[in-house]
């Protein structure tokens, strides 16, 4: 995925009127994302440490990436987006990463 893909996901995400789930999904993928730096910085203990944290967060954004999809089909708004990103563990962590890029970029 790009950023552009990511950044008109992020677009359908805010303009979602399940704006608790929305920022529920936004907030989880900033925590992971930061986790994942953390990680990528550390030495082996370090990685070691907070191997646990990284996953729970991974698993908690992927659960409200799935939320807000469910929620948005029933409400009928577009939820193709959850389709783009994928299954694949990886790729939903690095979309997470990419939605913290796109905000970091937004907020300049």
């Amino acid at each position: 995925m790009t950023l552009t893909e990511a950044d008109a996901i992020f677009t359908l995400i805010l303009e979602s009127k399940l704006n608790s789930l929305a920022d529920k999904l936004i907030h989880s993928a900033i925590r992971y994302a930061r986790i994942r730096v953390d990680w990528y910085v550390l030495d082996t203990p370090g990685r070691v440490a907070i191997d646990e944290e990284r996953t729970r967060a991974h698993n908690a954004f992927i659960d409200a990436c799935n939320i807000l999809s469910r929620n948005m089909a029933v409400e009928g708004e577009d939820n193709r987006w959850r389709a783009k990103i994928g299954s694949d563990r990886k790729s939903i962590g690095d979309f997470a990463c990419l939605l913290h890029a796109v905000m970091g970029i937004r907020a300049r």
